[in-house]
């Protein structure tokens, strides 16, 4: 756990790093206690994204807080939904739906997502490229 558990930056906690960004997580069981949800900081380099996923028993919301890109819901049928998105626009993906993001603006772009139940992101370990950035990288 973080020394301040109440107020914490991307910057005090070790980050998921992958080909196509990183995910730091600043709300979890492991990082401040928290139990009925995850959260954290996703920033996107210009031209990267993630690839079609989804979070098995999970919802999740994505917030863009700077950054423009395209974004795929899959709706209750298995048909993708894509919408261009960006600063301030919140993204709600249903429990279990297949999703997909990507940055397409000149910039980084920064998404703040919140799992409930917290745990699905651990998922992201097993990934190939998937390596441990230690604090303030």
């Amino acid at each position: 756990m973080v020394k301040d558990k109440y107020f914490i930056y991307p910057k005090d906690v070790s980050a998921f790093g992958f080909d196509w960004g990183k995910l730091s997580l600043t709300v979890a069981p492991e990082v401040n206690g928290a139990s009925r949800f995850s959260g954290g900081v996703v920033e996107l380099p210009s031209g990267e994204g993630h690839s079609r996923h989804n979070h098995p028993g999970a919802e999740e919301i994505i917030f863009v807080i700077s950054g423009e890109g395209e974004q795929m819901v899959e709706d209750e049928t298995g048909n993708p939904i894509t919408r261009k998105v960006a600063s301030g626009c919140t993204i709600y993906i249903p429990e279990s739906r297949f999703h997909s993001t990507k940055n397409t603006g000149g910039g980084p772009m920064l998404l703040f997502v919140v799992y409930s139940p917290a745990g699905p992101e651990l998922a992201l370990r097993d990934l190939p490229d998937f390596r441990l950035l230690q604090p303030g990288f």
